[in-house]
C-alpha cells in the first residue's frame, strides 16, 4: 500500500448521487411498481377462464350486401350458441346468460371468439346501406363479461347519428385490466394493432363508398395509433387517452383528421403523460393528445368522467356524432378556443 505524505489529510470519497428522473417518469414508475404488487393478488382471486371452442374460419368480407352479411351473422351466431353451451356446462351461469342474449337473432356479429375473455365485432344499424360508419375501439376492462357498457355506448351513438349510419363495436383484442402493468405498457396494443388494421382494411374494401371513422377510448387509443398508418379512414378520434406512443399527431402517419378530447371529470388528466424506457420494457405512452404540442384537433368533451363519453345526452356524444358525420364539433375546447373552422375530410 502506498503511503501518503506526512501531514496530508485523507481524501474523502463523496457518494455518487442517483440520477434524477423527470417527475412524470418517477410517477409512472411508481404506478408500475404498485400495480406489479396489486395485480397478482387480484389475479389470484379471478375465476378460471371459461372454455370455448375455436371459432369457425370465416372468409374475408368481400362485400357488405344484405345476403353476405346475413350469412356472416348466422355463422357468428352459431359460434355464440356453442360458446354459451360450453359456459353452461362449465357452470358459469353469468357468462351463459350473456351469450344467450348475444345469440338473439336481432343482434348482428361479424365475428365472435369466446376464448380468453372473448372477442366480438358487433354491428349496430344497417351496414349494407350505411354512408357513415363509426368503429368503436374500447379500452381496458372490456370483455364478454363486461360487454354491456360497450354495447350501450354503441347503441347510444347509433341513435345520435340517425339514419344512414352504422356503428361497429370492435372488441377484437384482449384488453388490459385498468390496474395492471399491462395498462401502462404497449404490449397488448402492439398485438391488437395488426388485427384492427386488417379489419378496417376489410371493411373499407367491402364498403368503399362509406365514410369510416375510428373512435378510440382510453387504452384503445394506443391500439388505434399502432394501426393508423395507411388506413383509409376519415377520422381518428382519441378520447380519454393516456397517450399514443408518439409525441405528435404527424407521427401517426395517417391522412385522417386526428381529433382528441377529454372530459372535465376524467381522471386521465391526472395520469402522467410520460414515457419511461426501462431495461426490459417501456412504461407510459408519451404526450397528452389534448395538449397543444401534440397537434390534434381538440373537441369539447363536456364535464363527464372517463366512462361517460358515450352517455346519452352528453356533450361528448353529440360531438363524436358530429365528427363521424363530417361536421365540425360544437362548443369550446379546454384552452377556451372555439372548435370552429374548416376541416379536412379523407
Amino acid at each position: 500500500m502506498a503511503s501518503r505524505p506526512h501531514g496530508s489529510r485523507p481524501r474523502r470519497t463523496r457518494p455518487r448521487r442517483a440520477a434524477k428522473l423527470p417527475p412524470g417518469s418517477r410517477h409512472a414508475l411508481a404506478v408500475l411498481v404498485m400495480a406489479s404488487v396489486v395485480v397478482p393478488l387480484l389475479g389470484a382471486a379471478r375465476p378460471a377462464a371459461v372454455p370455448a371452442a375455436a371459432p369457425a374460419v370465416l372468409s374475408p368480407l368481400r362485400a357488405a350486401t344484405p345476403a353476405v352479411l346475413d350469412e356472416r351473422y348466422a355463422a357468428s351466431r352459431a359460434g355464440i350458441r356453442a360458446a354459451g353451451s360450453a359456459a353452461a356446462g362449465h357452470g358459469d351461469r353469468s357468462r351463459a346468460a350473456v351469450l344467450r342474449a348475444m345469440a338473439d337473432p336481432a343482434r348482428h356479429f361479424l365475428s365472435f371468439d369466446g376464448r380468453d375473455g372473448g372477442r366480438t365485432v358487433e354491428v349496430f344499424g344497417d351496414l349494407s346501406g350505411a354512408g357513415r360508419i363509426a368503429v368503436l375501439v374500447p379500452g381496458s376492462d372490456t370483455s364478454l363479461d363486461r360487454y354491456g357498457r360497450l354495447r350501450a355506448g354503441a347503441s347510444a351513438l347509433r341513435r345520435e347519428l340517425g339514419g344512414g349510419a352504422a356503428v361497429i363495436a370492435w372488441l377484437g383484442y384482449r384488453t388490459p385490466a385498468t390496474v395492471s402493468p399491462q395498462a401502462l405498457t404497449p404490449g397488448l396494443a402492439d398485438e391488437a394493432a395488426p388485427r384492427l388494421r386488417a379489419f378496417v382494411a376489410e371493411l373499407t374494401d367491402a364498403r368503399p363508398g362509406a365514410r369510416v371513422s375510428l373512435l378510440c377510448h382510453s387504452y384503445g387509443s394506443v391500439v388505434c395509433a399502432g394501426a393508423a398508418h395507411g388506413l383509409r379512414v376519415a377520422d381518428i378520434v382519441l378520447y380519454g387517452s393516456p397517450g399514443t406512443g408518439v409525441d405528435h399527431a404527424g407521427r401517426l402517419r395517417t391522412g385522417a383528421t386526428v381529433w382528441a378530447g377529454r372530459g372535465d371529470g376524467d381522471w386521465m388528466a391526472e395520469v402522467p403523460h410520460a414515457r419511461l424506457r426501462l431495461p426490459c420494457l417501456t412504461v407510459g405512452f408519451g404526450a397528452d393528445p389534448v395538449s397543444k404540442g401534440f397537434g390534434a384537433r381538440v373537441f369539447d368533451a363536456g364535464p363527464g368522467g372517463h366512462s361517460d363519453y358515450l352517455r346519452p345526452g352528453s356533450v361528448s356524444l353529440r360531438n363524436l356524432a358530429r365528427i363521424v358525420s363530417g361536421r365540425t364539433p360544437s362548443g369550446r375546447t379546454p384552452s377556451g378556443q372555439t372548435s370552429s373552422g374548416e376541416r379536412r375530410d379523407a
